[in-house]
Parts: structure tokens; sequence; C-alpha cells
């Protein structure tokens, strides 16, 4: 059995089954990212809620594990050379099990490559633009007067599901036939964008006939809609 003592997160989220991936997160479209890839690829794997609410983000065990403060975050009992792996960051955590599994890479060091750019495209804008818009249209930006702010990331979202309108033209997947972290990275995001955040009107979403008809192929995968509720809400 696992040894997950040196990790003072496990003290305050025990594992019941420590052989499996701990994973420590919130069904947000960050977290979710993670939930989608372990069910996709079959690892077996126990959830840990971390509830915002209760601010257990910033408890000091789980800053022990991520000390930016973010979810998700995991521990791989069964990391490279057999110890325990602990990570962070959600588009570092696809990569790692992407190679750990060998799925979800596509086919060959084109396409990988090919994957990873498109990663980096939702981490470095996907997901800080469409979170500052929903800031402004749903929270608490949406009383402000002076829709500059808003305006100005209302347009970038729409140039990025501009982008990926363009790279779906004639594709199920931004790599073509292959299903991979490309679009687990960024179907939390799209969906996030046009529910939770309620922007789809005002974003204009369903010109983005390529965008909305890959999301609805995601959102058919019994894998993604198992991922999207996990971890389950208190």
């Amino acid at each position: 059995m696992a040894d997950l003592s040196a990790f003072p997160i496990a003290t305050r989220w025990p594992a019941q089954f420590p052989d499996r991936i701990q994973l420590y997160s919130l069904p947000t479209p960050n977290g979710v990212k993670v939930s989608i890839m372990l069910e996709e690829t079959g690892l077996s794997y126990e959830p840990h809620l971390i509830d915002f609410a209760s601010d257990d983000q910033r408890m000091p065990e789980f800053l022990s594990l991520n000390p930016n403060g973010k979810i998700p975050a995991m521990i791989d009992p069964e990391g490279p050379g057999g110890q325990p792996m602990a990570l962070f960051e959600s588009g570092a955590i696809l990569l790692y099990l992407a190679e750990k599994t060998g799925r979800f890479l596509g086919q060959g060091p084109v396409d990988r490559w090919q994957a990873i750019q498109w990663v980096m495209f939702q981490m470095g804008g996907v997901g800080p633009m469409f979170g500052q818009l929903g800031f402004f249209n749903k929270f608490a930006g949406k009383d402000w007067e002076d829709k500059r702010p808003r305006d100005r990331y209302l347009a970038e979202t729409q140039r990025l599901l501009g982008v990926m309108d363009a790279a779906l033209a004639g594709k199920d997947w931004f790599l073509g036939d292959h299903y991979s972290i490309a679009d687990i990275a960024m179907l939390g995001w799209v969906r996030g964008l046009v529910t939770f955040y309620e922007a789809r009107d005002l974003v204009g979403f369903d010109r983005f006939g390529n965008v909305a008809a890959w999301l609805a192929r995601g959102l058919d995968r019994p894998a993604v809609q198992r991922g999207l509720t996990i971890p389950a809400r208190g």
C-alpha cells in the first residue's frame, strides 16, 4: 500500500484508497480538465472536494501541495520510478497523465506537439479571457457602469472563439480525427462560457458553428459527462 504520510494534505483529506491517484479539486472549468482526463483514461483515482466557500484552498495543508492556492492538484502514488508524484497546474497534469497512459496525444510527435500548443493556447488565452468576461458579465463586474473593461474581454473572447472556429473547420477535434488533451483542456471552458457565465448571446456564440458542433460532440462523451460533476459538491 502506498505511503502518503509525507504529504501534509493527506492528514486533512485522508485517502481511503492510497494506492489510487488523489485528486484535490472542484468542478470548475480548470478542475474538470483533470476529472475528465481521469475518466477518459480509466485510471483509478479518489477525488477530494476543495471547497472555496470554506477557504480550503488557503489551508496550509493544501498550500503544501499547491503553493499557488488553486485547484486542481493531485498526487500519483505510482509516479516515475514508482515513487509518489505531486503536481499542480491543470495543463501540467493533463500532459503528465497523457504521457503516463500513452493516450490523448494523437499519433506521433507532430500530433503531440500540436496537442501541447493548443493546451498552451487554452492556458494562456481561453481560460484567463473567458474567466474575466465571466466576472464582468455575471459577477460583481456586471454592476460597473463603465463597460469598457467588459468589452475589452468580450472582444478578446470573440477573437479566441474565431481562432478556434477556423482551426476546427472540417475537423471533429483539434487534431482532426484524434480526440486529445487539446479538446479536454477547452471543453469545460467553452461550456462554462455559454452556461455558467451566461455569455452565449453576448459573445454571439451560435455564429461560431464549428466550435458549437465540437462542443456538442465533446459533451456527448460519457467520460466528459461524468467528469463535469467530479468532485461532487457537498
